[in-house]
């Protein structure tokens, strides 16, 4: 058994929420800079050219890459060989997402949903733990835009409904979203589970590394097949037209119900940010 003092997590979390903010994934990068060779629209060019200089400028200046610093969602993967001391997981959890909005400066978003009164913090994050074999902490910090988070969308289709179904409504939602999702994005897909199930892994698949291939043959063809469909809608960059609406698209898949046919399409904007941090 292995033990962890939450203050570990704390600070683990605070510095994360805050490099999260900062520090665009390179994997984000480098698909800017694909975009911009391959981007066929002289102006949805020139936003890859101001994506790429704004990430560098909040790299090196340590500055927001977006001033929506998003609702912070934290993934939890604890080992069960660990014990952990010195206080509560969820509380240690809060307040180093406290400590880093603070000390990071940066844009505290989260109100009531009826007062609309600000927490003033930008807690509570969204918490999830899964329970893994092993003595490591694994904290995945994911601080989530409002604008895109908006356009997302569950679906609880008919089993009838099949790949046309779901091809349906994939293009629906990102052509509601136009715009306001802030394109050029990545989209997770997740199918199949429950209601509430699909929405996490259309959530965690944001998560995978862009420009990486689905392990399944299957799903990297339907993840190829939905991202040219995307891209044939026209909307580009900044929803100015163009060839590239999306980088990527994710697919996570489990089993449903035989009733059932859950899709949920979690979309994330240009400023896809997350850090991991293992202890």
């Amino acid at each position: 058994m292995r033990e962890i003092n939450v203050k570990e997590v704390t600070a683990a979390v605070k510095q994360a929420a805050m490099d999260a903010n900062y520090l665009l994934g390179q994997d984000m990068v480098q698909a800017f800079e694909r975009g911009l060779r391959e981007e066929e629209s002289p102006a949805g060019q020139e936003v890859f050219r101001l994506l790429l200089e704004n990430a560098r400028i909040a790299r090196e200046e340590l500055i927001p890459i977006c001033q929506d610093c998003g609702l912070v969602v934290v993934f939890v993967e604890l080992g069960q060989e660990v014990h952990l001391i010195g206080g509560n997981l969820n509380e240690a959890i809060q307040e180093g997402v406290r400590q880093g909005y603070q000390e990071g400066y940066l844009r505290k978003s989260l109100c009531h949903p009826l007062t609309r009164k600000n927490t003033g913090d930008n807690t509570p994050a969204v918490i999830y733990v899964s329970i893994v074999p092993g003595d490591r902490l694994k904290l995945t910090v994911v601080p989530k835009g409002g604008g895109s988070e908006n356009m997302s969308r569950v679906h609880m289709l008919r089993p009838a409904a099949g790949l046309a179904g779901i091809k349906e409504k994939i293009a629906q939602t990102i052509s509601e979203a136009g715009a306001n999702a802030c394109p050029p994005l990545v989209v997770g897909i997740g199918l199949g589970g429950t209601f509430e199930q699909a929405a996490l892994l259309a959530k965690k698949a944001l998560l995978r590394e862009v420009g990486t291939r689905n392990p399944d043959p299957q799903l990297a063809a339907l993840e190829d097949e939905f991202l040219t469909l995307i891209n044939n809608l026209g909307i580009g960059p900044a929803g100015i037209g163009g060839r590239l609406t999306a980088l990527a698209v994710h697919f996570n898949v489990m089993p449903c119900h035989i009733a059932s046919l859950p899709l949920a399409i979690n979309i994330q904007c240009h400023a896809s940010r997350h850090k991991e941090v293992v202890l």
